[in-house]
């Protein structure tokens, strides 16, 4: 136990790069250095991981703590790999309460958020080439690039992206049509009910716990999918935090290492302080472990379903499609000027030049270059 919670707080502290190269880390510990688990394995838990919602590198390391040490190794694992990240981001929310609007804080955003842009924009463009495997699949993205458009709410255009998936690569049946359109009419039921509750409420330490409970429970892809209903919910349905707060939040989420869902940790402070972040924290992850500790047994069988494969397929065109559509209202508060667009088109280009570079150090370039901006203004 003590092996696994000092392996994974390392990796939490020092595993920048975002999902993939937490992945990639993950795979050199426990695969080569360590053999707890066989390549073949490794990647039937990574592809369980992509089954389920919520965040997909911290999902996997769950998955090896059970695998190396049971139910408490599951649960080891997990908190050791978040606690760190969390408690960087709740540290830099309170200096950004305190402190955002000093010219060196300022200046330092100013020049991140561009950089923010080009590497979602990077991982457009890498997670596109995976997901978009044929003409028909890309049709449903395009299909889901129109719902988001339209105004449709992420959690629909989700399961619209699950159902035509099916639909694509095994072709429509009466019974998985009904199927699909019970379980979409629920979920869609369900989430109407909890956005009803909640209209109108303050921002109190249920409202955020369910929130971000109900967030964790449906995110699918990459963590960058979760911009999309963090601003639906936080931004636009409840009017809790600006557009600007949650660019800022992305950012500081770009600027620390281990998973992008601690974004919530720094959202839950701006909210109510760090009761609020320990709230917002416990209330994202928690749908992760629940979700590992009953899909572990059922990895045999979730590998061989050829309607679950089909349905991500989906889900992910879909994901890419909100990540398409959310990522252009951001960049709209991201480059403001000259100086902006030359910073995301230089890191873009710098991004898809050098593909394994870490991209902290282009945050970190660039924040020195908004804080310079700021000192010499």
């Amino acid at each position: 136990m003590w092996e696994l919670a000092r392996l994974f707080l390392k990796l939490g502290t020092t595993a920048f790069g975002g999902p993939a190269a937490h992945i990639a880390m993950l795979q050199q510990e426990v695969v080569e250095r360590r053999g707890w688990i066989s390549q073949t394995e490794f990647l039937d838990h990574l592809g369980a991981s992509n089954l389920i919602p919520g965040p997909t590198s911290t999902e996997l390391v769950i998955h090896v703590g059970r695998k190396q040490a049971g139910w408490p190794g599951l649960l080891v694992a997990g908190t050791c790999f978040i606690l760190p990240a969390a408690i960087m981001v709740g540290i830099l929310a309170w200096a950004y309460v305190r402190y955002g609007s000093l010219p060196a804080a300022s200046g330092l955003l100013y020049g991140v958020k561009p950089v923010v842009m080009a590497i979602i924009l990077q991982a457009l463009w890498k997670l596109g080439r995976s997901a978009v495997k044929g003409a028909w699949l890309a049709i449903v993205g395009l299909v889901t690039l129109f719902l988001s458009v339209a105004g449709t709410s992420p959690l629909p255009v989700l399961l619209i992206g699950a159902f035509l998936g099916i639909v694509v690569s095994l072709g429509p049946t009466p019974g998985k049509s009904a199927i699909s359109a019970f379980v979409w009419g629920n979920l869609i039921r369900e989430e109407s009910a909890l956005g009803a509750f909640l209209a109108g409420v303050s921002p109190g330490f249920l409202p955020i716990f369910l929130i971000f409970v109900k967030i964790g429970a449906m995110v699918f892809g990459s963590g960058y999918v979760l911009l999309v209903f963090l601003h639906a919910d936080l931004v636009e349905r409840h009017a809790w935090l600006t557009q600007q707060q949650l660019l800022d939040a992305v950012a500081v989420g770009q600027v620390t290492p281990g998973p992008v869902f601690t974004t919530a940790t720094f959202l839950g402070y701006l909210l109510h302080g760090t009761l609020g972040a320990i709230v917002a924290t416990i209330g994202i992850f928690l749908p992760a472990f629940v979700l590992v500790a009953l899909s572990a047994p059922l990895i045999p069988q979730i590998r061989a379903s050829r309607i679950a494969g089909a349905a991500l397929d989906g889900i992910n065109v879909a994901s890419l499609a909100l990540m398409a559509f959310v990522s252009w209202q951001l960049v709209r508060s991201a480059v403001v000027d000259w100086i902006t667009l030359a910073i995301a088109v230089l890191g873009a280009a710098v991004l898809f030049r050098f593909p394994r570079l870490n991209s902290a150090w282009l945050i970190a370039a660039a924040g020195l270059v908004g804080v310079a901006r700021y000192a010499v203004s």
